[in-house]
């Protein structure tokens, strides 16, 4: 029997293939810098996420949205990665706060 081949890993393949499911994806600009904002219905959370704004979890199923820098950081400039490898998932209210 042969081995199987194994999937490769999310962190090595391209950004762009890479899926951000469901919602919208807008522009906001704030104090500490622009931000790329993306809704995520509850039909497209499957997920259990940490929420950076109150550090409560944010259950599958559960409307919220998804927050990455418009330009990536320097350090992730330098290691070659990418905006999108830095969002972070935030309840709607905490984001509509954090300013």
């Amino acid at each position: 029997m042969s081995p199987r081949k194994r999937r490769p890993s999310k962190h090595t393949r391209p950004v762009s293939d890479r899926p951000l499911m469901g919602g919208t994806q807008l522009r906001e600009s704030r104090p500490d810098g622009d931000w790329m904002v993306r809704q995520v219905t509850g039909s497209a959370s499957t997920k259990a996420y940490r929420c950076p704004g109150c550090d409560q979890q944010i259950l599958p199923a559960t409307p919220h949205v998804v927050v990455w820098p418009e330009n990536p950081s320097l350090l992730a400039a330098i290691g070659g990665g990418q905006s999108l490898d830095e969002r972070r998932h935030w309840h709607t209210a905490c984001w509509q706060r954090h300013r």
